[in-house]
């Protein structure tokens, strides 16, 4: 772990928090229950972030069944495990154990077939997906899969003691363990002690929302509760975020992104930028024409 007591970012003109909203519960694969937390009607307003899925529990049956195969088009899959085993299987000869505090990384790019099923019987499984869009001239790439283990992500602690995994982008200095050019994904899991500030720089024109997965913050002023969703406002001028965790301290997810404005066009696992194309992937899907 790298450990950072200097001075961290100077956020001088902070965000606000534009809405706090609840995720949507519902059910995924093979029944697995979870929480839709950013869902399809806010794509746009969250570009380039198309999903955020959050699960959670401690009963098997909410989870044994898992993702069997299913197919994917046109952008990128984040899977991070806060505790539980994944194995991942696809159609390209990728394979990984997905375990307590690592990500998978998965470019469906022009398309892949495959699953996440628990290697576990009992006990605890929680995580999240995040989806991630692709840009037009990107859409129909190479499938590509990474599999990073938990003492792979860079971490940071700073002088009030909040530990910071920076999945993707940078904080405080700190790369993270994925770089994307054209969307510039920021992507950090921050474990704040009680009372403990934390601010991130952040571009004034990149999306960017904070859901808590315990305890309660503070964000700019406006209070977020457990498993709820702050979506930050696009303020002209602004230059990051600040936050402070409550009397029980707290942990969040931050995500933030170079927004792609461009068409969105989604049916079911496939996103694209058109029908015509929606239409195309599935008769590739259904001619077996995916990797």
């Amino acid at each position: 772990m790298d450990t950072n007591t200097a001075t961290p970012d100077l956020v001088r003109h902070p965000r606000h928090v534009e809405r706090v909203l609840a995720g949507t519960p519902t059910s995924d694969g093979a029944g697995v229950k979870l929480t839709r937390v950013l869902t399809q009607p806010l794509q746009r307003r969250l570009d380039p972030f198309l999903m955020l899925d959050a699960f959670g529990t401690d009963n098997p049956d909410d989870y044994i069944a898992g993702f069997p195969d299913h197919p994917h088009r046109g952008f990128e899959t984040v899977t991070y495990m806060i505790a539980g085993r994944l194995r991942h299987r696809d159609s390209a000869g990728h394979e990984g154990l997905l375990e307590n505090g690592g990500v998978q990384w998965m470019t469906a790019g022009r398309g892949l077939v495959h699953s996440e099923l628990p290697e576990q019987q009992e006990g605890r499984m929680e995580g999240f997906q995040l989806w991630l869009n692709l840009p037009s001239d990107q859409k129909l790439c190479e499938p590509g899969y990474r599999d990073i283990a938990s003492g792979q992500i860079p971490e940071l602690q700073t002088a009030e003691g909040v530990r910071v995994r920076v999945i993707a982008g940078a904080s405080h200095g700190v790369a993270g363990a994925v770089q994307r050019e054209r969307t510039e994904p920021l992507y950090l899991d921050l474990h704040l002690p009680a009372g403990a500030a934390f601010e991130q720089a952040l571009p004034a024109a990149h999306n960017a929302f904070i859901y808590v997965y315990r305890g309660a913050l503070d964000v700019a002023d406006t209070p977020v509760a457990v498993q709820r969703m702050a979506l930050l406002r696009n303020d002209a001028g602004s230059d990051g975020v600040r936050m402070r965790a409550g009397a029980e301290g707290a942990r969040a997810l931050l995500i933030a992104g170079q927004p792609l404005n461009e068409p969105i066009a989604q049916y079911g696992p496939f996103v694209m930028n058109s029908n015509e194309q929606i239409f195309q992937a599935v008769e590739d899907f259904r001619a077996g024409r995916f990797v």
